[in-house]
């Protein structure tokens, strides 16, 4: 086992993303179902992104992220879609401190985030080391058909 699972509490903590589009999107979906307070760093955000910020859902700065953005958080997401703009903002997260996810990146990423199945308070997490994502979303649909909504209720 190369990755340790465990749930980390978000309530109050500050999680930093960098990137504007699909990736980040994704990220951040699950993201906003946390306590945490979220900065999220692009040029040029989705619409959607912009729209949770005026949401006051996120905070987001639109320029790239800079030294100084990092310090302070807990876990960072390099979410550019860009290699080498992931591995700026990545080096920057480490040396601030960040626990470093660079989505779709196993190998230079500290974490990883698992296939989750949300059914609150109840939460299932599917964890194939990154070597089987298609696996990990067959089993999270299968467990969704057969788990009711209300399960935690």
């Amino acid at each position: 086992m190369d990755h340790f699972p465990i749930y980390l509490s978000t309530k109050g903590q500050r999680i930093v993303l960098s990137g504007g589009g699909e990736a980040a999107m994704a990220k951040l979906r699950l993201l906003l179902k946390t306590q945490a307070r979220i900065d999220v760093f692009s040029p040029a955000p989705a619409p959607e992104i912009t729209a949770w910020a005026e949401q006051h859902r996120l905070t987001l700065h639109t320029r790239a992220l800079r030294p100084g953005d990092v310090l302070g958080a807990a876990l960072f997401y390099a979410a550019d879609e860009n290699t080498a703009e992931d591995a700026r903002t990545a080096a920057i997260a480490r040396a601030e401190g960040a626990l470093v996810n660079i989505v779709d990146n196993l190998h230079d990423s500290a974490f990883i985030t698992p296939a989750i199945v949300d059914r609150d308070p109840v939460t299932i997490a599917i964890g194939t080391e990154g070597a089987a994502p298609v696996l990990a979303r067959a089993i999270k649909a299968d467990l969704e058909e057969r788990l009711p909504t209300t399960l935690g209720t």
